[in-house]
């Protein structure tokens, strides 16, 4: 999930735990003694020794932005990144000792709690919290999240929801502003988060809508189904892409499991409507083929690309990978790796692109300094969105002589080293 949302998740879930403490009541010197930690009073009450409503907000929107601060790791590499993104920094079972650090912080913010001994057990609550709804929102997504690190590196996951939701957010919003409109209720915090959680159960819903019309395209085809996978995607919960994989392919579909018509949408309309259009009515869902590692025609250097230990990270990381395309070509040693740019910048060499079912050879001999390199290009279907540009995700492994290999990032038409 995109970190504003959950920065948004974390306010509101830590405006409904702001609550107005019995020691409120007292003398200001009880109240300041008897002041639960770990509970808030509003700002109308004027009891020393307790944050305003918004103090406590802005603390649940930082905190639950915090665990993306694991973004940093793409300073350090393109499968650092993917090795580590939602690793320890949301794990379940490190929450608690975050939950102490950004308490420890946040305390030194506001007098309330800097001039209180123990101030920052007063903001554990809503850090953990907020910690544990960023997690939460994680999980709902198709992205998979490390919730057991540091002890286990499984990426767990509900798969529902798209990373950005607009619906999802936009449910958020405005119960943060009906929060702000009413300032003495925190009855609109519930509703919010009460919605948010409705709008993910609709998801969960659709989800098992797009799966069961891959396991009946299965039974319809006669096709053996290891896996059914249903992938959430953009605009809508009841739009998804099926795949089943039959152990050598996937067979794949952009579905909308509620609609009876196809959408009909011009280059000019609403970009939820372009968006939605793909995905089809599932009684004319339009099913291809897909192979994992590529078919019959397909060289056998491509699965030892696959397998290449310089390849391990994205092995790990894709659900649901796919070969994208296979290419041999020539290069100079002395040349910086260049594909992709022009169909491919080796192919000036004298390279040539195949699909997943096939590859040309190279006569590489056609310059005495060049080396032949044979390079396999992967996808993860998970990320593959109809009519997107530039799916993220896509990596190609090159092999040279001796053994070597090279691993690129594919933006576009372009192959960048990493």
């Amino acid at each position: 999930m995109d970190t504003l949302t959950h920065a948004l998740s974390g306010a509101l879930l830590a405006r409904l735990i702001c609550a107005r403490p019995a020691a409120a009541a007292l003398p200001h010197e009880v109240a300041r003694v008897l002041a639960p930690a770990g509970r808030f009073g509003a700002a109308w009450d004027q009891a020393p020794g307790h944050l305003a409503p918004w103090q406590v907000v802005v603390v649940g929107a930082l905190a639950a932005a915090f665990p993306d601060i694991d973004a940093v790791t793409q300073a350090f590499g393109e499968f650092v990144y993917l090795r580590h993104h939602r690793g320890v920094t949301h794990s379940v079972l490190m929450a608690p000792l975050w939950a102490a650090v950004l308490a420890a912080i946040f305390a030194r913010w506001f007098a309330a709690t800097r001039e209180r001994a123990g101030g920052w057990k007063a903001l554990y609550v809503p850090v953990l919290a907020a910690l544990l709804i960023h997690i939460a929102g994680d999980w709902i997504t198709p992205f998979g999240t490390m919730m057991l690190a540091p002890f286990s590196d499984a990426r767990l996951g509900l798969g529902a929801m798209f990373i950005i939701d607009l619906g999802f957010s936009g449910i958020l919003i405005a119960a943060l502003g009906l929060a702000a409109l009413l300032p003495r209720r925190r009855w609109p915090a519930a509703l919010g988060l009460a919605g948010a959680a409705a709008w993910v159960a609709l998801a969960w819903v659709g989800q098992q809508e797009a799966e069961a019309a891959g396991r009946a395209y299965a039974q319809a085809r006669g096709v053996r189904a290891e896996t059914v996978e249903a992938m959430p995607r953009p605009a809508s919960p009841f739009n998804w892409t099926v795949a089943v994989f039959d152990g050598h392919e996937y067979h794949l579909a952009h579905i909308n499991t509620r609609r009876k018509a196809p959408l009909v949408a011009g280059p000019d309309d609403f970009f939820v409507r372009r968006f939605s259009a793909p995905y089809l009515p599932v009684d004319q869902a339009q099913w291809t083929r897909l192979p994992r590692l590529g078919g019959e025609g397909t060289p056998p250097w491509v699965k030892q690309a696959w397998e290449h230990e310089v390849f391990a990270t994205f092995r790990w990381f894709a659900q649901a990978p796919s070969l994208l395309e296979a290419v041999e070509r020539s290069r100079l040693a002395t040349t910086a790796p260049r594909a992709g740019d022009a169909a491919a910048a080796g192919m000036a060499a004298g390279a040539s692109a195949a699909g997943p079912n096939a590859a040309a050879a190279i006569d590489a001999s056609a310059d005495p300094q060049a080396e032949a390199e044979r390079c396999a290009a992967f996808r993860d279907l998970r990320f593959e969105t109809p009519g997107r540009e530039g799916s993220p995700f896509r990596y190609a492994v090159c092999l040279g002589g001796a053994g070597q290999a090279r691993v690129f990032r594919l933006e576009g038409p372009a192959w960048r080293p990493i």
